[in-house]
């Protein structure tokens, strides 16, 4: 159909997360070292135009600093014009690594979202 299948932005989502976390200071690959884990309960997506499969796209992730075990991540994807195409969210939640079950956030997640 000449469009991005609409599951991709999942994937861009991730990405665009990764490389927010990783510029505050809070590399995934630490935060697993340090025995957590973050993987995503929840998410949604509001599409509002297609992407072409060679369009640039420009994706950014923000996120409100709360002391949470939940991360609540917010997408929007814009194309070369500025037009955003899509919006979305992630809700993420902080899992210890040896038990799985669900943790408080961390005190070196806080200290860094805290300086922020």
């Amino acid at each position: 159909m000449g469009i991005v299948y609409y599951a991709k932005y999942l994937e861009y989502f991730e990405v665009a997360r990764t490389e927010m976390l990783r510029a505050m200071g809070l590399p995934y690959r630490e935060i697993e070292e340090k025995g957590f884990e973050l993987p995503v309960a929840s998410t949604s997506i509001k599409y509002y135009k297609g992407a072409g499969y060679d369009d640039e796209l420009l994706i950014t992730a923000n996120m409100t600093p709360s002391n949470s075990p939940r991360v609540e991540i917010h997408y929007e994807v814009k194309n070369r014009n500025g037009e955003l195409i899509v919006e979305g969210e992630t809700t993420l939640v902080f899992v210890d690594a040896i038990t799985g079950k669900p943790a408080r956030a961390p005190q070196f997640y806080l200290d860094v979202i805290k300086a922020k």
